[in-house]
């Protein structure tokens, strides 16, 4: 079974629009988990416009799944990683003012500095994924820096399903397979939803993890968390 990591930024997002700690980002990360979820995972910004660097500190004792830490590799985040110790670190070049993530790393571009992360990254016992584009190029590259998976940047896979083009998981399938074929794990997130997310995992082999924030709280507000978090799990089997 594809296991299911709950990014939890907008809990912290709405928890930072009023102060306070509320709703209190340990209890629901423990909940998610109580309802079944078999990871958490956050992506603190330099401007920790949502989840804080302290909140890493604070849920590591609390997850008792797995922990992903998200982010780009700038050395305040080296440290914070390092210092935490979660079960994965995905790599993802964003900007320091981007919005969102939206892009995947050129893996033959940053070769060497990946590489030099990702050695420190599992020196200190802490799986590594790559954010990736479905290039093949890409995906092999990544497999040259040492990395244990990559995670598929999926938000062209879930605008061409919106729009009824389902030959657009073609290039997730063939990235997939390159993956496997190289030794690499396979994450994949952005975008997926409960609309498109049973299409992908019947399609993508060996698919690890994904990782579901935005659309999964948004579903939330209307079905519920612990129904949603169920709802994708009974998808993903």
């Amino acid at each position: 079974m594809t296991k299911l990591s709950v990014n939890i930024n907008k809990i912290a997002t709405l928890r930072n629009s009023r102060g306070g700690n509320v709703p209190d980002l340990l209890k629901v990360a423990g909940d998610i988990e109580s309802f079944g979820a078999q990871g958490i995972t956050i992506h603190p910004r330099p401007d920790e416009r949502h989840i804080k660097y302290q909140d890493a500190r604070d849920l590591k004792p609390v997850v008792k799944t797995e922990l992903n830490i998200e982010g780009n590799p700038i050395q305040k985040f080296i440290d914070l990683v390092l210092g935490v110790k979660p079960t994965q670190v995905t790599l993802v070049p964003d900007a320091i003012d981007a919005v969102t993530s939206n892009a995947g790393w050129d893996t033959v571009k940053h070769s060497k500095f990946l590489k030099d992360v990702i050695t420190t990254f599992k020196e200190n016992g802490i799986r590594t994924s790559i954010f990736v584009d479905t290039d093949v190029k890409m995906v092999e590259g990544a497999a040259q820096t040492g990395t244990d998976r990559i995670e598929l940047y999926t938000e062209s896979f879930a605008e061409d399903f919106s729009n009824g083009n389902l030959d657009g998981i073609k290039p997730f399938v063939t990235a997939a397979k390159t993956a496997h074929e190289i030794g690499l794990g396979i994450n994949a997130g952005h975008d997926l939803n409960l609309e498109n997310i049973k299409f992908f995992k019947e399609n993508i082999p060996n698919l690890l993890e994904v990782s579901i924030g935005h659309a999964l709280i948004s579903e939330s507000l209307y079905l519920g968390l612990d129904n949603v978090v169920n709802m994708y799990l009974n998808r993903l089997k």
